[in-house]
């Protein structure tokens, strides 16, 4: 009979190892036994380690589960508990990025070197038709497979540490949003817009800076025309094909002001959807109340308005006299940029421009928008010094008038 010596044993042809881990609920040790090791020297290696991570209170079971079933299960146990689009973002992900290259893999084999690998491998050849892959794709795949490993550590206790955490990335050059369009050009699109069934859509868009989502989420019930003040408190998104909807990206609701002039276009456009719905008969279909839908009440799909502000602005540029005058082309979300960019330079502080965009917190607001306040800030030493400058004229001219 094979004798244990100091916790290690040979069995058939391998090696195995036992040590004694602390049930965390009763506090009384328990044996674990681990096998399959082809030597003695990696068997007491193990033991070794494993002995350490009891005693911190960091033992995981040995598990054969790999990376691509571990990711499955762990996406089905999430599709319950987070937004659709979120969740496809995650699948996509796995699908595509993480579970061709390393999918095989025992998920206790991962190692920092693994996932950094593999972000060098996406970032050569890693998009469609082996092409580089972006590094903001690259950043989203971390993001998801940092979040699974958390959970493999935290939840599930198959792994002792998270390797994401330690895992290197591309250098990812962070591009600032840009200010597209001048005011006098927003004005300039806004004017050939106007005639559209959809201008308050474009309208609410760039005086309120609110998300594609949340506009074509947007109730009635939730705009209070009297108090000229809005509630955004849900999104909509397509997610393989289908329009769905959910929370606003982070989660919270959130009322904001609107100007006379929009509260007098919003109701212009109340009117139109009633005659619409008059027209339509038995013919329009039941919308919930949305703000935003086609001829017939239907909700609109993303893609919708996103084409059509495009086919506006060619629209406008075909009807000016000059080239000077043409619009550049612009997307929907930059909308919301000039929205922000706006009130920043006119001294807006930063969390109140945050509170209306949706920002959870106004860092996240000074990191997008750090190179506008950057441009506001010139000119503050100026005005600094002209502030001492008059302190002191007035200090100075006082004993004049004195001694007269």
């Amino acid at each position: 009979m094979p004798r244990l010596r100091d916790g290690v044993i040979k069995r058939g042809g391998s090696w195995s190892y036992v040590i004694r881990v602390p049930d965390p609920e009763t506090g009384l040790s328990r044996p674990k036994w681990v096998g399959g090791f082809d030597t003695e020297e990696s068997a007491k290696a193990a033991r070794d380690e494993a002995r350490i991570r009891a005693r911190r209170g960091e033992y995981v079971n040995r598990s054969v589960s790999t990376v691509a079933d571990y990711l499955a299960e762990w996406a089905e146990t999430h599709a319950s508990t987070v937004k659709p689009k979120t969740l496809a973002g995650y699948r996509h992900d796995i699908d595509h990025y993480i579970v061709p290259r390393i999918g095989r893999m025992r998920l206790q084999a991962l190692r920092p070197a693994v996932i950094s690998k593999l972000y060098r491998d996406l970032a050569e050849h890693g998009g469609r038709d082996g092409r580089p892959l972006s590094a903001w794709t690259i950043s989203h795949v971390h993001r998801t497979l940092r979040k699974a490993l958390a959970d493999a550590v935290n939840v599930e206790q198959l792994l002792a540490v998270n390797p994401a955490e330690r895992s290197k990335q591309p250098r990812n050059r962070r591009t600032e949003p840009t200010r597209v369009w001048t005011t006098g050009q927003l004005h300039a699109f806004l004017a050939t817009a106007c005639s559209h069934r959809l201008f308050a859509f474009y309208r609410l868009a760039a005086y309120t800076g609110a998300r594609r989502g949340e506009l074509l989420y947007l109730r009635w019930h939730a705009v209070d025309l009297d108090a000229a003040e809005i509630t955004f408190g849900g999104s909509t998104a397509v997610v393989r094909g289908q329009r769905v909807e959910g929370t606003t990206k982070g989660g919270r609701s959130r009322v904001i002001s609107i100007d006379r002039d929009t509260v007098v276009i919003l109701r212009e456009h109340l009117r139109r959807q009633a005659e619409e719905r008059q027209a339509a008969g038995a013919a329009w279909t039941a919308d919930g109340g949305l703000v935003f839908t086609t001829k017939r009440g239907e909700p609109l799909y993303p893609d919708t308005v996103t084409a059509l502000m495009a086919k506006l602005i060619s629209t406008h540029n075909r009807s000016v006299p000059t080239p000077s005058q043409a619009l550049p082309h612009a997307r929907l979300h930059d909308l919301r940029h000039l929205h922000a960019t706006t009130l920043l330079l006119a001294g807006v502080p930063v969390h109140v421009v945050a509170a209306r965009l949706g920002h959870a917190d106004p860092a996240v607001t000074l990191r997008v928008y750090s190179h506008v306040l950057r441009e506001h800030a010139l000119g503050i030493g100026d005005i600094f010094a002209r502030a001492v400058e008059a302190t002191v004229s007035k200090s100075v001219s006082k004993p004049d008038q004195e001694s007269r």
